[in-house]
């Protein structure tokens, strides 16, 4: 059989310096899919796990087919955090640094939290590529300093975050002022029903590609379970950080209070905590996105803000101190730690009424260990599951003992003490005949 390589595809001379430059060897399985269909001008709506290389996915192809000689934006593309397009540009000027003097690619990135009169400024001359926050770029949109109709390719990037978020209405309003023959590209990890009518308002039979994982996280990731025994999840978290003392570790909370709660109790501990959460404001997030980058904290305590687009290299551990309600976000929460080629260890800290989750879970094809610290040291458990199956056995029991020992037609006080003693004894012989 063939293996694809990046030369199956005929990019431009500059686009293969690029990839050769970011040592790409061949083609993922979604690029493999989303390159050649983007050559067809069909809309296309991109679904696939993270860390499958979809970004440049749609970077590679479209880059390939911009004109550097027409002063016009011809690619807009929206993501529904500032540090996620800050990503996607600085994956865009890795691929154009490449291109020739002569034919020398733009690019701009448009986000909040900077200064709007400067940025309206600097857009005398248009950009061929625009990457930012669908907000800024309508702002930018509806002032006509940002020249949006002559766009050939738009992409919406984590559409489903972007909808969670309410981004999507800023985006329907930069849409609108764009060609009909636009070509769109959404990508997303799930396609929620409120997303459809956008969808359906700009796409005219699109194509779908869905990645369907080969597992639901990386092979390089340890997933590891620990439970609560109904002492404090935050405290386990601090024993657990002490002893494993990561390079880097990001502890997962389901709400932003939750976040504040837990970093304040780390920081009481005596740990240096970051913390990445929605209440931050722009200036907050940049600078603390700085000191991550800078190594300056060894834990950060996130909500799943940071678990989508937000690439933060060297994460060794992530800790869920909460399971997500969507269990899509436990993908996207251990998609952080195993990245580029290394180990990463996958905490989650759980109680009695998590079990139906970790089911859900373990039937995805994620393996648990089942271990608790103790003394500073990893402990191994009897695997849940033998609990379960006692746990069943016991109500079977239960059923067969009520069966057994009925009620007598005639009762005395004192009978309901004596009859439960009775189905105890029958269980007991049960069980030792079965042992």
């Amino acid at each position: 059989m063939m293996t694809t390589t990046f030369k199956n595809y005929q990019f431009k001379p500059f686009i293969m310096d690029a990839i050769e430059k970011n040592h790409f060897t061949e083609p993922t399985e979604i690029q493999k899919k989303i390159f050649p269909l983007i050559k067809t001008g069909k809309s296309i709506i991109g679904q696939s796990q993270t860390g499958s290389g979809k970004t440049h996915a749609y970077l590679i192809p479209t880059i390939n087919t911009l004109d550097a000689s027409i002063d016009q934006v011809q690619m807009v593309i929206t993501a529904p955090t500032r540090e996620l397009a800050t990503q996607i540009y600085k994956e865009i000027e890795k691929i154009i640094d490449c291109c020739p003097e002569d034919e020398q690619l733009t690019a701009k990135v448009f986000v909040g939290g900077t200064d709007y009169q400067r940025t309206v400024e600097k857009l005398k001359k248009q950009p061929h590529i625009v990457v930012g926050t669908a907000g800024r770029i309508k702002d930018l949109v509806n002032e006509n300093a940002l020249q949006v109709h002559t766009t050939k390719y738009l992409v919406i990037d984590e559409a489903d975050l972007m909808l969670d978020m309410g981004f999507i209405h800023d985006v329907d309003q930069v849409a609108a002022k764009m060609p009909k023959n636009l070509q769109m590209l959404v990508f997303s990890a799930t396609i929620p029903q409120k997303l459809k009518p956008f969808m359906k308002k700009y796409m005219e039979n699109p194509e779908h590609v869905h990645i369907d994982p080969k597992q639901l996280a990386s092979r390089q990731i340890k997933h590891i379970i620990v439970p609560s025994r109904h002492k404090d999840k935050t405290k386990i978290a601090k024993n657990i950080l002490l002893s494993v003392q990561p390079y880097l570790a990001i502890v997962f909370t389901n709400t932003k209070k939750k976040a504040e709660e837990v970093a304040d109790q780390l920081a009481a501990e005596g740990l240096k905590v970051g913390r990445i959460h929605g209440d931050l404001t722009p200036r907050e997030r940049k600078k603390m996105m700085k000191q991550i980058q800078d190594l300056e904290y060894q834990y950060i305590v996130a909500t799943d803000l940071a678990s989508r687009g937000i690439d933060i290299e060297g994460v060794s551990h992530v800790i869920n101190v909460e399971l997500p309600s969507d269990l899509d976000f436990y993908v996207h929460r251990v998609g952080r730690t195993g990245r580029a080629n290394f180990d990463g260890i996958a905490v989650t800290i759980y109680d009695q009424e998590d079990e139906q989750a970790l089911d859900k879970l373990e039937d995805r094809g994620i393996e648990f260990e089942h271990s608790e610290i103790r003394n500073g040291e990893w402990v191994e458990l009897a695997p849940r599951a033998k609990r379960k199956l006692r746990k069943k056995t016991d109500r079977n029991l239960d059923v067969v003992a009520n069966k057994a020992i009925k009620k007598p037609s005639k009762v005395k006080p004192g009978y309901k003490r004596k009859l439960n003693e009775q189905r105890e004894n029958f269980k007991q012989r049960v069980k030792k005949k079965t042992k």
